[in-house]
């Protein structure tokens, strides 16, 4: 069935379906025009009042070309009208019985209001309505100006102009909610890869930092005392291994991995113990305090306070030389505080920019804000930095967001 659904909307817009429609009205415009020239019920004679029926099958002709030409109406609507118009006007004005063939100026006047502006529909509505009435009245076959459909021709050409513009209205509307759906799905890509880019600049930062300081250990101390080098090495290891880990479980993310696979925890407060002993092997003496009565974190909030905390020891890392860190974990009534403070020697501007072109102390309040939170940085007393990021317990709906604003 799927091939036959493609088929007829391929079939829906080809000129073959085009075709077919002129045809079509065609068909039956020129059969009622033919009836009308050769009544043969009685009423319909008594209209012309004993005079006779005009009837001539060549004028016929006009009313096939009013409706031929409605075969290139979407791609040609006003050329098609003032083609259909013409046509039809020219066989009122030989005074034949127009009933039927008004039909064809009626459609060709409704695609074309479907197509341009409402200020132009309705100009071409009062050019056709005109020129109907015009053309029957000059010449009407029943023997007074207003005899027949006359006054049918003003609802015809209302229902035209009217009927387009509620499809323009119509194809307006779809447009814009496409296109506004449209908007929304990029920004959520945006936001996307924003989230990937923050997730992989922090595994990333954090490993190759780990592996940096360890390597440039290990390279120092070989010569003297090379028994110390197998730590350092150790040490690589299990910050690469940590940080290939993690990377498989975001491009797993990404591919959207069978959930049978292994996958590791998901990076939480729960797992800053073994953040803090991965600081402690690459040599920066880390002490993690916890205070308070845990509670459950929504899942970004977790996220959020482990990237913080990660990126502030990688940050300590590179930059603070010989130094300890001390990583405070406060749980109150409403929201976690996040307190990472170092005893480093490196300077403001190394933190702002985190080492990696400004993406330091940026994404942790990219983290902090994505969840309603806010990010503190800044010189602690007695030298060294200090990280203080205040996170909610519960992340706010977009509208108490908008609200605090």
């Amino acid at each position: 069935m799927t091939w036959l659904r493609a088929v007829w909307r391929r079939y829906l817009d080809s000129p073959a379906r085009d075709a077919v429609f002129a045809v079509g009205w065609g068909a039956a415009l020129v059969l009622g025009s033919y009836g009308e020239m050769y009544p043969n019920n009685q009423s319909d004679l008594q209209q012309f009042h004993g005079r006779p029926v005009p009837h001539a099958n060549a004028a016929l002709l006009l009313v096939a070309a009013a409706c031929a030409a409605l075969a290139w109406r979407r791609r040609y609507p006003v050329a098609v009208l003032v083609t259909s118009l013409a046509a039809v006007v020219s066989y009122s004005l030989l005074g034949y019985v127009n009933g039927a063939a008004l039909l064809a100026p009626a459609v060709a006047l409704y695609f074309t209001a479907s197509q341009v502006t409402v200020r132009r529909a309705v100009a071409w509505a009062i050019v056709t309505l005109a020129a109907l009435m015009t053309a029957t009245a000059a010449n009407n076959p029943f023997g007074q100006i207003s005899g027949g459909g006359y006054y049918l021709i003003p609802a015809l050409v209302a229902a035209g102009l009217f009927g387009g513009i509620a499809v323009a209205n119509r194809r307006a509307y779809a447009a814009s909610v496409l296109e506004r759906a449209g908007q929304e799905a990029r920004q959520r890509l945006d936001e996307e890869r924003l989230r990937i880019a923050r997730e992989l600049h922090d595994v990333v930062a954090h490993t190759m930092a780990t592996i940096n300081v360890q390597a440039g250990t290990a390279l120092h101390v070989f010569p003297t005392r090379p028994e110390a080098a197998p730590d350092a090495l150790l040490a690589i290891k299990n910050a690469s291994k940590d940080g290939l880990r993690e990377l498989r479980a975001i491009l797993n993310v990404l591919r959207q991995a069978d959930e049978t696979d292994p996958t590791a925890p998901t990076p939480g407060v729960p797992q800053l113990a073994t953040l803090v002993a991965g600081a402690c092997a690459a040599g920066l003496e880390t002490a993690l305090t916890v205070t308070g009565t845990p509670v459950p974190l929504p899942a970004a909030v977790d996220l959020a306070a482990y990237r913080i905390v990660q990126e502030s020891l990688t940050n300590a890392i590179r930059h603070a030389g010989p130094a300890t860190a001390t990583v405070l974990i406060r749980y109150d009534v409403n929201e976690l505080r996040v307190e990472v403070t170092d005893t480093g020697l490196g300077t403001v501007t190394d933190l702002l920019q985190g080492g990696s072109g400004g993406h330091g102390l940026t994404g942790m309040r990219e983290r902090a804000a994505s969840v309603g939170g806010t990010v503190a940085a800044g010189a602690a007393e007695g030298g060294g930095f200090r990280v203080v990021a205040t996170l909610p317990v519960r992340i706010p709906s977009s509208h108490e967001r908008g609200a605090r604003r």
